[in-house]
């Protein structure tokens, strides 16, 4: 019998649409709000196929000794039922035994959804359920900015609308730290915005955030809006922004130039290594558009520059926020160049 699951990696959203509906189903998750839809998503395609299923949750930590069986025995009208663990990696050792022998023989008219949301603990049982080969969703973690590019662009094709690149990139420039509050303000705006989704949306709605971040800094310093990247680096500062993390948004900015000018066939005086990069193709776009205001020299420069910030930033300067506008400056100056 082979295995029934299905992976999510930010590469095709919402596998769950389509698992296998079973006696238990898995969902191993490394990012919350995905695993709340999955198992949402599951409840729903049950109710849907019968309206009188009941829907019990059991919380791993406090479960008391046969409180499973209690739950899956056979119901006097016998109505379908969806028992949830949403905490599996918190499990104790009754849960943990009256799981092993549970999945031996899954009670009818029974589904069980298991979640595991990462952790040591649960091992015995994860391994009972990859024994028994039961449907699983596998979840990775959101981490790489092109995968919250991904998770934006794929809610926003769901509700059938349309977001441009800059609207996107100030979205997750804004509320990328957090991708349950990112795809929550994916929804208010298209909650509250008719048609197509810009960057002046974005805007209006999440100003205060998107100006407390230090991409925002390196995007006005790389575009020679000295002025105005120093006014948003003050405010960045003083809502909480670490200097360090402005100098960091700044330098990464600055290696994405210095990569996509190494990979520019037409550029043949280059000092620097002809490099493969894995960056997303609208990062990639956008690079070469900012590469129309810098000369080889000039990045030079500026990375002198950053890396001087970078040691003023992390202790070589009594005074780390005089250190960033610092590199600011000396951007503007090797931009000219």
């Amino acid at each position: 019998m082979q295995s029934r699951s299905k992976i999510i990696d930010n590469k095709g959203m919402n596998p769950w649409d389509d698992i296998e509906l079973a006696p238990i189903v898995l969902i191993k998750s490394a990012e919350p709000v995905f695993a709340d839809r999955a198992v949402d998503a599951l409840k729903a395609r049950l109710r849907k196929a019968d309206p009188r299923v009941a829907v019990t949750a059991i919380n791993a930590a406090g479960y008391e000794a046969h409180q499973l069986a209690l739950l899956a025995s056979p119901s006097l009208f016998a109505e379908p039922r969806v028992i949830v663990i949403a905490n599996l990696e918190q499990l104790n050792t009754a849960l943990q035994n009256d799981l092993l022998e549970y999945i031996a023989a899954p009670a009818p008219d029974v589904v069980l959804i298991v979640r595991h949301n990462g952790g040591v603990k649960g091992k015995k049982v994860l391994a009972g359920l990859s024994k028994a080969k039961v449907p699983t969703i596998t979840i990775a973690q959101v981490k790489k900015t092109a995968d919250k590019v991904k998770a934006v662009r794929a809610d926003v094709r769901a509700a059938g609308r349309t977001i441009t690149n800059k609207a996107v990139n100030a979205l997750v420039d804004a509320l990328g730290s957090d991708v349950r509050e990112l795809l929550v303000g994916v929804r208010q705006l298209l909650d509250d915005v008719p048609g197509t989704i810009d960057d002046d949306a974005v805007h209006t709605y999440f100003s205060g955030r998107i100006e407390a971040t230090g991409f925002n800094v390196a995007d006005a310093a790389l575009s020679g809006a000295t002025s105005r990247a120093i006014e948003l680096a003050r405010h960045a500062m003083s809502t909480g922004v670490a200097p360090a993390a402005i100098v960091a948004a700044m330098a990464a900015n600055i290696r994405r130039l210095a990569h996509v000018l190494a990979l520019d066939e037409r550029r043949t005086s280059l000092v620097y290594q002809r490099v493969k990069v894995s960056y997303p193709s609208w990062q990639v776009e956008r690079a070469q558009r900012e590469l129309y205001g810098w000369s080889e020299q000039g990045i030079r420069a500026a990375i002198v520059a950053l890396a001087q910030a970078d040691e003023d930033v992390k202790g070589a300067s009594r005074d780390p926020a005089f250190g960033v506008e610092k590199a600011i400056i000396e951007l503007g100056r090797a931009r000219a160049q």
